[in-house]
């Protein structure tokens, strides 16, 4: 054995005592920290000879650490991004110790059958408990399971198998939806049905949701079965389909409806919005990305669907080695991977230890901080929010000033980090509230940054 590899295995306890020390004097110093520091890049060749845990310790803390930005602090506001709650990061830690792949129950059988507790469990949280389901990387990947199957139920209504006759046997698909996030053009692509295949539907006035009524009058111009893209959760504003309308709409109409609940999903979880996702157990396939609002580290998705015969026969990987799938399918036969992390630990800790009530307490607490600042940023001269706080983002522009310019003075003061967009034309910044540390102080610090930078 290398020495150096050698010297390591004989300091492992060490190893893990100095790196829990050191991880937990970075947690300690999230709500300090930058928000999002300045990087210089300082490329170095690879070493030929390494300096063991405690010289690669060394140079990361000398020249990588004061540049990670707090993203998994209390005012990271960019994106749609959680933190990682205590007992989440406890169950990666183990997901790496263990090393687990649970694509398969032979060698595996305790993961494997974590991960499917995990998503029953998943399911039972999000009210899809008739739905079967999978880990994966993130929404984009979940989006794409979801599309996966869409195509080949559009192929099982013409009478072919694209799964094994290839897309090019489907022929011309319609995607129909009102405000695709940009991760179903990317999943459609990469499916070979392409990005052009979108067929933008009218939207309610001044919302983000799908008319029905336009909708409707598409689908009765369209010839054949098509795939119905909705949005539980819109990125600008949180807006949602009426998915309950939906699935009425589809006993008329021939239509795969998939449900792109991201992070609206978790809507579910609190009494006063529960209803925004009234008819989501009745989509064909969701997409809920863990990572944000249940706040397990990167990377975790789920995928449901209520038809996983179709995600067998998408996504089988059938060798001497792994079998043929059963009537209970490993999750090599369902899901894009063959090696897969046991992602599914952090969540199951998570749930294991807060319970629903604990995340619905997270929930809650994230949309009454993304209430007050949009209070805080509706008196505020200079500012316009550009859609009611409806959940967990408040969608704001400024005048007299150039968004990106206002922005970067937030995002160099190191207080907050906020990330832009343009909704109705209009350039735009937004604040996502997913972590479960954020206070009312820090959503007091957040809003003094935006009044700080506005112009004079």
């Amino acid at each position: 054995m290398d020495p150096v590899l050698a010297a390591d295995l004989a300091a492992l306890p060490d190893v893990l005592d100095t790196t829990r020390r050191y991880a937990a004097d970075v947690l300690a110093g999230l709500g300090d920290r930058p928000v999002s520091p300045a990087v210089t890049a300082d490329p170095r060749a690879l070493p030929v000879v390494g300096g063991g845990f405690a010289g690669a310790l060394a140079e990361f803390g000398e020249r990588w650490a004061d540049g990670f930005a707090a993203s998994a602090g209390p005012r990271y506001l960019g994106f749609v991004t959680g933190g990682a709650t205590p007992a989440a990061v406890a169950g990666d830690w183990l997901a790496g110790a263990f090393d687990q792949n649970p694509s398969s129950r032979s060698g595996a059988e305790a993961a494997t059958e974590l991960e499917r507790e995990t998503v029953r469990w998943l399911a039972e949280l999000f009210g899809v408990d008739g739905h079967t389901g999978a880990f994966v990387s993130g929404a984009t990947m979940s989006n794409f399971v979801g599309l996966a199957l869409a195509r080949e139920w559009l192929g099982e209504q013409r009478g072919v198998s694209v799964a094994e006759q290839g897309v090019a046997a489907l022929g011309e698909v319609t995607v129909l939806s009102g405000s695709p996030h940009s991760s179903v053009y990317k999943a459609l692509s990469m499916l070979g049905l392409g990005r052009g295949c979108v067929r933008l539907v009218p939207t309610l006035a001044e919302r983000e949701a799908v008319d029905v009524g336009a909708l409707e009058g598409v689908l009765g111009s369209v010839s054949g079965p098509v795939v119905v893209v909705a949005n539980a959760g819109t990125v600008n504003t949180v807006d949602f389909d009426d998915l309950r309308a939906l699935v009425r709409l589809r006993e008329r109409y021939p239509f795969w409806l998939h449900v792109d609940a991201a992070f609206g999903g978790f809507a579910a979880l609190s009494g006063e919005h529960a209803h925004l996702v009234d008819g989501l157990a009745e989509a064909d396939s969701v997409c809920v990305d863990l990572h944000k609002w249940l706040n397990v580290p990167y990377d975790s998705a789920v995928q449901f669907t209520r038809r996983r015969d179709l995600q067998v026969r998408v996504f089988q990987n059938a060798a001497a080695y792994l079998g043929l799938p059963t009537d209970d399918p490993d999750f090599v036969h369902l899901t894009p991977q063959n090696s897969r992390r046991l992602r599914a630990l952090a969540a199951w800790f998570a749930l294991a230890a807060y319970g629903r009530e604990g995340h619905r307490e997270v929930v809650e607490r994230c949309v009454a901080q993304a209430r007050r600042l949009g209070a805080l940023l509706d008196g505020t001269a200079g500012v316009r929010l550009l859609a009611p706080v409806r959940l967990n983002v408040v969608c704001f522009a400024v005048d007299g000033a150039e968004v990106g310019e206002v922005m970067e003075r937030v995002n160099g003061s190191g207080e907050a980090f906020l990330t832009p967009t343009v909704y109705a034309g209009q350039p735009a910044m937004r604040a996502a509230f997913s972590n479960w540390r954020t206070t009312d102080e820090d959503t007091d610090r957040v809003y003094a940054a935006i009044v700080k930078a506005l112009p004079n």
